[in-house]
């Protein structure tokens, strides 16, 4: 029954001997974190936040494309919702969050 005993502190000893240093341990998902951070979390939330700017910027006049890919002007801005000009006498209501652009003005005539 003895060599059991010394066979499991042996093996005791030589584990303790091979994990080192826990702060190294630690570094890599430590590092893992900081680099998920700046490629992905920190450009995300800072379009996000671009995002948030512009659709509160929007105003009567301005020209928008849709995440549908509709182009129109803004003829209405409500609180949710803005009415978009896409054609003579068409007016279509849209959640402000689908703007996705903001076109520069004289957009629409271009494409006339």
């Amino acid at each position: 029954m003895n060599f059991f005993i010394s066979d499991a502190l042996a093996e005791g000893a030589a584990t303790t001997a091979q994990q080192g240093d826990p702060i190294m341990g630690l570094l890599f998902p430590i590092g893992l974190v900081v680099l998920f951070y700046f490629f992905l979390i920190r450009p995300q939330s800072k379009r996000a936040k671009e995002h948030r700017n512009m659709v509160e910027a929007i105003s009567k006049g301005d020209e928008v494309v849709t995440t549908g890919g509709i182009l129109g002007k803004v003829v209405d801005v409500k609180e949710n919702f803005i009415s978009l000009e896409i054609s003579n006498e068409i007016t279509v209501n849209v959640q402000k969050n689908m703007v996705s652009t903001l076109m520069p003005k004289g957009t629409i005539k271009d494409l006339k």
